[in-house]
This record gives structure tokens, sequence and C-alpha cells, in this order.
């Protein structure tokens, strides 16, 4: 018996002791972030599936993962011998977890689920689902058999200058509340971290990659109360306290993280008769605690005004992105120049370590915006690849190595991947390297009316992929925070039907991909900036900025497959890579960039 299948064991025992019927334990935290601190990771301790998004269901008889198509070749290898199902989302004949507890057709099952980390929405689709169902929940429901659950972290905490973000807290605050004022509520609960974080001008280092500080906010029309874990600062002279003192300065009351649910039970006392939550992201020990109170306010169901705002860049966030990509930039060439000088004598591992290094040289670098995937070969195949910190594979003098990386700077945060050959390549992977090429060339020239959602234009980036009969199973884009989360909504670029219009200011990815697993992978990614492109008397147009500043390898491209002016732009924009770069380049590197920047020529 593994220690998986021993684990999943001991959640039964805590349902036959409780006398729950199901138990779902969710891949998220009290604010449902995309990366939760390590204290969350009870998907990970009960299966060891490490993938970023899967959700486990254990009945008395039956354990199961239900995650994704980026996942489903990393998870069949994780869930190896923990008597553990795979069950697939995001494909046809995907059964999700309440349409598959009701296909149980159970009678009155009682269900336990973490009521610090299940939102209102999760459980109403469950009760839609079950109506039946008594749903219990649980705060801590692993706390009985994980002895050495890590703790909520604190770390330091820093406030941004107006210089940085192109806005102080006073206006963004005055923006909530001019919005609070249209919808005639009084008050607006947020748990979102990068929310907080943006809104007052905050950063902290609680979530892995994530530049953001464990906490809720309640706005009032004349209060900003912060909930925040402050007990772990005591030194009047840390950064952390003089951040305290300035949010204090600014109107900001600093409280105690876990006296959030307090304030919600106990806000008719404090004057607010209507309040804004999100279902979607206000957990369900939250939601009890708001229902607990003696006087329960009138509630206000919406997302709030923050995700769109702070999803459409200002100029300040603008240039700093810019001068972002300008410096990683640098970092990925000095670190690709690298990769070709040692390929043959270093590790996947060893790559990823190094490239952190070139990054670490960058004055205001605050760390990695997401987990570096460093792969050679078949490990490509895998989207969301793990590089082993036991090195993984070595980087052969052929083939294809992709690496997918970021950065986290004071002034903004990156994204790019980068799929290089380190010698000769098979017909097929260079076919595959080109088409894959292709499909995001076609989209990063795209020119398409204001109005446009992602969902609408996903296509342009796939289209060269289904003329050969290829797809891939992610998103093609997602929108990229100002030094805050590496992946943010509300826009994307992907099938699924998103009606949110991308808008000048949003940045996203252009990320198509190629797996075949055992064999390869390819993916090429750029962060966009959406910008207008002029009107005319058919309307607004919008067009892409390229942020991303390296350059695209032509060594093993199939010209013929490309068409004059996807050649035309793949030349361009090498040469601006290499015409803006060059100067702060060491010699050697800057010759090799202009060996691999030649503009390509079409075959005769």
């Amino acid at each position: 018996m593994s220690i998986y299948s021993e684990r999943v064991e001991a959640v039964r025992s805590l349902m036959r002791e409780n006398g729950w019927d199901i138990v779902i334990i969710g891949g998220g935290d009290p604010h449902f972030s995309e990366y939760p601190a390590a204290r969350w990771h009870q998907v990970k301790y009960i299966s060891g599936f490490t993938g970023e998004a899967g959700d486990l269901v254990i009945t008395h008889t039956h354990a199961g993962l239900w995650t994704d198509t980026r996942y489903f070749i990393q998870a069949l290898r994780q869930l190896e011998g923990s008597g553990i199902v795979l069950h697939k989302t995001r494909v046809p004949d995907q059964v999700l977890i309440p349409e598959w507890i009701a296909s149980l057709q159970m009678d009155e099952p009682v269900i336990a689920v973490d009521g610090l980390c299940t939102s209102v929405e999760a459980a109403r689709e469950l009760q839609g689902a079950v109506p039946s169902a008594i749903i219990t929940a649980v705060p801590d429901l692993l706390g009985p058999i994980w002895p050495d659950r890590p703790s909520i972290p604190s770390t330091p905490i820093i406030t941004l200058g107006e210089e940085l973000t192109g806005e102080s807290r006073d206006e963004r605050l005055r923006f909530v509340r001019k919005w609070l004022m249209l919808q005639g509520a009084d008050a607006i609960f947020i748990s979102v971290l990068d929310q907080i974080a943006w809104l007052l001008n905050v950063r902290g280092n609680d979530v892995q990659y994530n530049p953001v500080v464990i906490s809720h906010l309640l706005v009032t029309m004349d209060d900003a109360q912060w909930f925040v874990r402050k007990d772990a600062y005591s030194d009047p002279d840390s950064e952390t306290q003089a951040s305290f003192e300035e949010l204090e300065a600014d109107g900001i009351t600093i409280r105690d993280y876990d006296q959030a649910a307090f304030a919600l039970s106990s806000l008719r006392l404090d004057g607010v008769d209507k309040i804004c939550i999100d279902p979607a992201n206000l957990n369900l020990c939250l939601r009890e605690a708001l229902e607990d109170g003696d006087l329960l306010p009138e509630i206000v169901e919406d997302a709030g005004p923050v995700p769109a705002k702070k999803a459409v860049k200002n100029p300040a966030e603008c240039d700093g992105m810019r001068e972002a990509h300008l410096e990683d930039g640098l970092a990925m060439e000095k670190f690709l120049y690298w990769v070709e000088q040692n390929a043959g004598r270093v590790n996947e591992w060893e790559a990823a370590c190094k490239l952190g290094e070139f990054r670490a040289e960058i004055p205001g670098y605050r760390g990695d915006s997401f987990e570096t995937i460093s792969a050679w070969g078949q490990g490509a195949a895998l989207p969301h690849y793990l590089t082993p910190p036991t090195g993984g594979s070595m980087l052969e003098r052929r083939g294809l190595y992709l690496v997918d990386s970021g950065g986290q700077y004071l002034f903004g945060t990156t994204d790019i991947t980068r799929t290089v050959p380190l010698g000769p390549c098979t017909e097929l992977e260079i076919t595959d390297y080109t088409i894959d090429l292709k499909g995001h060339i076609d989209l990063a020239m795209a020119i398409f009316p204001a109005g446009t959602a992602g969902c609408q234009i996903d296509a342009l980036a796939r289209g060269p992929l289904w003329q050969r009969k290829r797809n891939f199973g992610h998103g093609t884009g997602h929108g990229v925070g100002f030094f805050l989360c590496v992946h943010e909504g509300p826009q994307d670029i992907r099938q699924n039907f998103n009606s949110q219009p991308l808008l000048p200011g949003m940045i996203c990815s252009i990320e198509p991909g190629i797996y075949r697993e055992g064999m390869h992978g390819v993916r090429h990614e750029n962060l966009y900036l959406v910008r207008e492109d002029g009107e005319n008397e058919f309307g607004r147009w919008l067009c892409f900025e390229t942020l991303t500043l390296c350059h695209i390898d032509t060594s093993c491209l199939n010209a013929e497959l490309l068409t004059d002016e996807e050649l035309d732009w793949l030349n361009a924009y090498n040469r601006r890579v290499y015409d803006t770069l060059q100067e702060r380049l060491p010699q050697q590197v800057r010759e090799w960039l202009r060996e691999k920047t030649r503009p390509v020529q079409r075959p005769e």
C-alpha cells in the first residue's frame, strides 16, 4: 500500500467517524488562488498529484481525481499505485464532479467539503445537481490527519509608489466607492489576493510566484479594513511595519486575518445595510459568518469592479511592462546562448537554475512568475512538465528543447516560451515547429474590431494547426498582471465562450502548442498589449503590440510552409529584437544573436 492509498484510507476513517458519505477535496485555498500556499496543497497531500488544477472525490468505495487535458499524462504517472482513478475534464464526454455524484443516485448523501476552500458558487452547483444532498462545510477538513501541515505564511509586505502603479491607493479606493454608489451599496468584501494587492498597492510573497499577501478586504464608503496576519511583524523598524504605517496614514484600518468572519457577522452594527460579495470567490465559512449575524444586510452578488479595471493597464503600468520585457529579453538571450554552448553537458534542472541566475542579475527582480518548465524531448510533450530537482533529462545535441518561464519585477511581470533546436531535428519536429509558429504569427498579426472577445479570434492561432489535423488542449492566451499574477482575467483567448472583449491596455499571451506523447513538444509564446489601430467608417480597430523581446529560432524552420506575410512578420520581429538588445549584450552573445536573427529567405 502506497503512502497515498494510506491517506485515502485515513480520509475514509474520518468519513466513518462523522457519518459522511462523500468527501470533496479541492485544489484551492480560502482565496481561490491559482497557486495556493503549501498549507492548502491538500490534493497533493492526499494523492501525490502536483498539477495546478485538480479536485479529489472520495467515497467509501471510490477515489477519483478530476483534472483537465494539460495534466492527463502527468496524473496517470503520479496516481499510479494510489488506487485513485483519473476523471478527465475539458473533453467532449466529460462528467464533472456534481454530475458524477448525481449519477450515484444516493438518497440524501452527506457531502463534506472544506468550508474554507469551497466557494459559495461551487456549493450551489453541487446542491443543484444533487438537491437531496446535505452539504457539510468543515473548516480545515484535513487537519486531523495532516500532522505536519504547513502554517499560513506571513512574509514581508511592501508598498508600491504611484510612479510604478500610475495610481495611488486613494484613487483606487475612490473608484471602488464610486462603483458602490452606482450599485446603491454600502460595502464590498474582497477575498481575491491580487485584487487586494492591486487596490492597496501592496505586494508580498505569501504565495510562491505570486507577489500577494494572504488577506481579506472590506471597503465601505468611509473606511477600508484590511484583514491580514500582522502578528508576525513586531519589529518597529521592519519594511512591513513601515508599510502598515503608510497604509494607516491613508485611512486603511489594519486588522487581524482571523477577524474577518467576526466583521462580516456584525456589519449592520457598523452601519452596512447592503454589501456586495462575489459568490465565486467567497468561501462557505465566511458566507456562514455573514448569515450568522443578528441583523443580516441585503446581499448583492457581483464580481465587483476591480478585475476589469486591473486588467486594463494604465500608461505607467504599460511602460513598466515594456521595461520588464526589455530586461527579461536580455536575460533570455544570454540564457539561450548559454544553452547552445552547453548542450550535451547539462540537464533540464541545471538549465532552469541557470536561467534563474540570469534573471536574478536584473535590478528589481523579485523571483520567478511561475515554476520554470525546462524540458528536452519527450518531457516537452507535457504542457505543464515539472522539471525534476534530481536533474531530469540531459539536453542532448539533437531535437527540441522547450523552456517556459517568467520573471516578477518591481515594474512588471513576464511570461515567455521558446522552443529551440539543439541539433539535428526530424522532419516531423521541423514541421510541428513551423506549423505551431505559423499559428502564433497569424494571431499576432490580427487586426480586429473593438468589442471582439478572445474566443472570437482563438481560431486564428488554431487554423494552421487544424488544416494539418493538429490541435492542443489548453487555452491560446491568458491575461497577465502588473507585478502580480502571471495568469489574470477576466480576458483570455481560448475556445471556451467568454464574452469579455479585449480592451486597449489589456495584456494577453499567445501560445499555441503541439504535443506528441513520448516524442516532443512545441510551444511559441509572446506577450502582447492590446492597442488602438485606428477608426474608419466601419468602426474602431484594435491590434497587438508585441512586448516580448527574444528571438525566435529559425534554424529548424521550413520556410515553404509560411506565407510571405508570415515570413515578413518573423524577420521584422527578429530584427527588432536584435536592434533593441544588441548594445547591452556581451560581445559574444551579440555576435551570436546577429547570426540568429538574419532574415530567412524563401527557397527558390
